[in-house]
């Protein structure tokens, strides 16, 4: 199935995509540094870079559109100006998930979005015609010594049919796995100190960034895998 990629960052989506037996067709990353991480890691595959001019009926039909849109409207470490602030790019995903139309939608977001702007996100997607949930789900979920809660979004457009029954049965029975895990904070390891020195790394800030901006893979795999099991 074809992955149209947007807030690309270094590729994490695009990853678990590989993984889970996705090919993506397209990214969309406006900042540089990432943009020579997935020329590096996916050569060949063309990198949109604004996506407030990419059109999406370039892409219509696509299987899978995912996307990380920008964090800061709604991140408890941010003023959380949701809708007022400059960074709210959903609309333009939202643009472009009317456009292309892809079967599925796999978005993710900070755990402050719960308060502050899912419910709008998932009443945009059930306007389009989307069955659209939400999920919370920790780093430490796929074996991650750190909590990182985010909250993931699913969407589906098979219009409540034997093939969207079994994909949220897949979801359902993952979900259901997680949380049958406990997790003890005081067995999660202290992320090292991001002190600003020279200490020989080239390009080490745009890498702490791209890092700290990225989702975790091994998470978006499991969700992949449920879909591709349909």
């Amino acid at each position: 199935m074809r992955h149209l990629d947007l807030f690309s960052g270094i590729g994490g989506f695009a990853l678990a995509a590989q993984w889970a037996g996705f090919k993506t067709v397209a990214f969309c990353e406006i900042e540089d540094f990432p943009v020579k991480v997935l020329n590096k890691n996916f050569p060949g595959v063309p990198v949109h870079r604004d996506i407030r001019e990419l059109d999406g009926s370039e892409y219509a039909g696509v299987e899978l559109i995912t996307g990380g849109y920008p964090c800061q409207p709604f991140s408890v470490a941010g003023k959380r100006k949701g809708q007022e602030d400059d960074r709210h790019l959903w609309p333009e995903m939202l643009r472009i998930i009317t456009q292309a139309r892809p079967s599925w939608v796999v978005c993710e977001n900070v755990y402050g979005h719960v308060s502050l702007g899912l419910d709008e996100v998932l009443a945009d997607l059930e306007r389009e015609g989307y069955a659209a949930r939400s999920f919370v789900v920790p780093a430490c979920a796929s074996g991650a010594d750190h909590r990182r809660d985010r909250v993931w979004i699913l969407a589906n457009a098979a219009g409540g049919g034997k093939q969207q029954s079994s994909a949220w049965g897949n979801v359902g029975g993952l979900q259901s796995e997680i949380l049958r895990k406990s997790w003890n904070p005081s067995h999660f390891k202290i992320e090292p100190r991001a002190d600003r020195v020279a200490d020989g790394v080239p390009n080490r800030v745009d890498r702490l960034r791209g890092l700290g901006n990225a989702i975790v893979p091994q998470v978006a795999y499991q969700l992949l895998r449920c879909i591709g099991a349909v």
